[in-house]
């Protein structure tokens, strides 16, 4: 960085901390949590300073030899990138699968409460809540992990 820390940054500055942060996220040396909270800091920052601070506690890389990232395309960010957008699509899918759960449950639930008081059987009717959504889920659960490998 420039000796003087109270230069007012660039966007080119701030983009190159931003592609150190995630070489550093990338090598394991921060989490993607950190990464995020760095990030957002970074685009916040005003000086240089402000840039130097985000990583004091990182070794030094010479920024002005990074790249100013280009947008990239999907298909090249880093493995940690990657990684996190599997994980977030296998947390979207098991809250489908949770909502799925807890609604069948609670159907399932009333509709016993009512066999078990009314006279004789009652028909089933929480299989159409049950059904449908969950023959949908399974397909999107088995054709989302076939697209994306």
């Amino acid at each position: 960085m420039a000796p003087n820390p109270d230069l007012r940054a660039s966007d080119a500055d701030r983009d190159r901390v931003a592609e150190s942060l995630r070489e550093h996220c990338a090598e394991g040396r921060i989490t993607m949590d950190e990464l995020q909270e760095r990030l957002d800091a970074v685009y916040d920052a005003k000086t240089l300073g402000d840039l130097q601070a985000v990583t004091s506690d990182l070794p030094e890389e010479d920024l002005y030899q990074l790249p100013v990232p280009a947008a990239q395309p999907k298909s090249t960010a880093s493995p940690a990138v990657r990684r996190s957008s599997s994980d977030l699509e296998l947390q979207r899918i098991r809250a489908m699968w949770g909502a799925w759960a807890v609604v069948g449950g609670i159907n399932l639930v009333i509709w016993l409460i009512l066999t078990v008081q009314g006279s004789g059987a009652v028909y089933p009717w929480w299989i159409w809540v049950a059904g449908p959504w969950g023959a949908l889920l399974l397909l999107r659960t088995v054709l989302g992990r076939h697209r994306d490998g």
